[in-house]
C-alpha cells in the first residue's frame, strides 16, 4: 500500500471467508492457447516456460492496480483501454521475469481480473514492447476488508476498513496474484489466512499505553481472531525443469496508521518474521499451520525465494527495528541487493527526507512522499542460499534522460509509487 495516500471509507459486506486457495487455480485459464509458454527472447535469454532456460528471472511488483471499489478492476481491465494498466503491463513486458508476484492487485473470486490483465494488457505489446505469455497463475482470498465484528483499532466504533482482518473498503482490496511462465504445483500450494496472530510464540502483540498489563490492545475474545497476515501468506511452488523453487510470497501491512500502541509496526515486523521462522527447519516453524491444517515449514533442502512489498526498509522509515533484518541476515537467505541509477537520481533530485537517510539510495524500490518518509528500499526479492544463484539483479527505475523513465514518472505516477524488482537465478 501506498504510504501517501489511504482513504478511510466503510468496507463492503464480506464475500464467503470459505473460499480457499483451491479456488484459486486460475493457472492455465485459457491462456498460453497457441503459445509455447513465452518462448520468444527476453533480455536474459530464451526457451523461458520450457524448463531448459539457463535462467530464471523473478521480480515482485506493487504495481498499485487496486481500485477504489469492488468488481472496478475488472471493469477497467475488460478493455485494452485503461492507461494505468498499460503502462505497468509495459514495465513487465520490458523486464520480462518468468515469475512475478503482483502486489495491490485486487482479489475477485472468479478470477477474472487475472485473466482480463494477461489477456488485453500483457499479451499485447505495450508502447513497442514485445508481449509476454504467463500460462499459469495463482489468486487466493485476502484478509483484507474481511470484517472482523470487533473494534480493532479501539475507536469506540466496529465497522470500517481499520476493523477488517486487514485494512479495505471491500474483500480483496490490495490483494495479490502469481503469474509464471512455469507451472505452478496447485495441489501443493500453502496459504496461510486464516493463521491467529496469538499463535506465533513471542509474538510482538500491540499493549494498550493507557493500561499497566503487557500486550492488552486486543482483548482475550479479539485474540481469538485476530490474524496475522494483512493480506495473505502464500508458498506456490513453480516447477522449473525437474526443480521446484517455493514462491513465498505476503504483502505485510504498512507500519504506520495506528497509534503509540504501534500495532501495524508490530505486525508488520512479525509478518516478515513468519517468513524467518518459515524456512528454519525445526523448532523454529513448528507452531506454523496452514489453512488446510498442514503443520510445520519448509524443508532444509528446499529452494526458495521471499517476494513481496515488506514494507521495510533495513536503515530508515517507520519500520520496527530490524524488521527486515530478520530475513536480509538470515542464515539461508541471500541478500542480491538490487539498485537502480533512477533511485539515486530521484533521491538528490526530490532532497526532503532523503537528505537524511543513512541507507544506499541505489537499493531505494518504492517513490515516497518528499517530506516523509522519503524514499525506500520496501520490495525485495530473497532466494535461498541452497539451489539458486544470483546472476543479476536489478530495480526497474530509469533515469530521468532514459525514455522509459516516462513508465516509473514522478508524482501523481503514471504506473506505480513502486518499482520492479528482478533477480536473475541459475537453478
Amino acid at each position: 500500500m501506498s504510504l501517501r495516500h489511504r482513504t478511510a471509507l466503510s468496507a463492503a459486506t464480506a464475500l464467503a471467508v470459505a473460499l480457499s486457495a483451491a479456488l484459486a487455480p486460475v493457472a492455465a485459464s485459457a491462456h498460453g492457447r497457441g503459445h509455447d509458454g513465452g518462448t520468444s527472447p527476453g533480455r536474459h535469454g530464451s526457451g523461458h516456460g520450457s524448463g531448459t532456460a539457463d535462467t530464471l528471472r523473478v521480480a515482485t511488483y506493487n504495481l498499485s492496480l487496486n481500485r477504489a471499489s469492488e468488481g472496478e478492476l475488472v471493469q477497467d481491465l475488460s478493455t485494452p483501454d485503461d492507461a494505468q494498466a498499460a503502462t505497468v503491463a509495459e514495465v513487465i513486458q520490458r523486464a520480462d521475469p518468468d515469475v512475478v508476484l503482483l502486489n495491490e492487485f485486487d482479489f475477485d473470486a472468479a478470477g477474472e481480473a487475472v485473466d482480463l490483465f494477461r489477456e488485453n494488457y500483457l499479451e499485447v505489446g505495450q508502447g513497442g514492447a514485445e508481449p509476454v505469455v504467463y500460462p499459469y497463475a495463482f489468486v487466493a482470498p485476502s484478509n483484507t476488508g474481511v470484517p472482523s465484528g470487533f473494534d480493532l483499532n479501539n475507536d469506540g466504533t466496529v465497522g470500517g476498513g481499520d476493523d477488517a482482518f486487514g485494512f479495505g473498503l471491500f474483500e480483496g482490496q490490495y490483494g495479490m496474484a502469481v503469474l509464471s511462465k512455469y507451472p505452478i504445483d496447485t495441489a501443493a500450494v500453502r496459504t496461510f489466512q486464516d493463521f491467529l496472530w496469538a499463535d506465533m510464540p513471542g509474538g510482538l502483540l500491540p499493549d494498550d499505553p493507557a493500561t499497566d498489563a503487557p500486550a492488552d490492545w486486543f482483548s482475550a475474545e479479539e485474540l481469538e481472531v485476530v490474524r496475522l497476515s494483512s493480506k495473505s501468506h502464500w508458498d506456490v511452488p513453480v516447477r522449473v525443469g525437474r526443480e521446484t523453487v517455493h514462491v513465498l510470497a505476503s504483502h505485510p501491512t504498512p507500519p504506520t496508521f495506528d497509534g503509540p500502541e504501534d500495532r501495524n509496526g508490530r505486525r508488520n515486523h512479525d509478518e516478515i518474521r513468519f517468513w524467518a521462522d518459515y524456512v528454519t527447519p525445526g523448532k523454529a516453524s513448528r507452531y506454523i499451520y496452514d489453512d488446510d491444517g498442514g503443520r510445520g515449514g519448509l524443508g532444509g533442502g528446499e529452494r526458495f525465494v521471499i517476494l513481496g512489498d515488506q514494507n521495510a526498509d533495513p536503515a530508515d522509515g517507520d519500520s520496527y527495528d530490524v524488521a527486515i533484518d530478520q530475513l536480509l541476515d538470515h542464515p539461508r537467505i541471500r541478500d542480491p541487493r538490487p539498485t537502480s541509477d533512477g533511485a539515486v537520481e530521484a533521491a538528490a533530485l526530490q532532497g526532503g527526507a532523503n537528505l537524511t537517510h543513512t541507507g544506499d539510495p541505489a537499493l531505494d524500490t518504492a517513490d515516497f512522499a518528499d517530506t516523509t518518509p522519503g524514499n525506500l528500499r520496501a520490495d525485495y526479492v530473497l532466494p535461498s542460499k541452497h539451489g539458486l544463484r544470483v546472476r543479476d539483479a536489478g530495480v526497474f527505475w530509469p533515469v530521468q534522460a532514459d525514455p522509459l523513465s516516462a513508465l516509473t514518472g514522478t508524482y501523481p505516477f503514471p504506473s506505480s509509487d513502486h518499482r520492479l524488482v528482478w533477480v536473475d537465478l541459475k537453478v
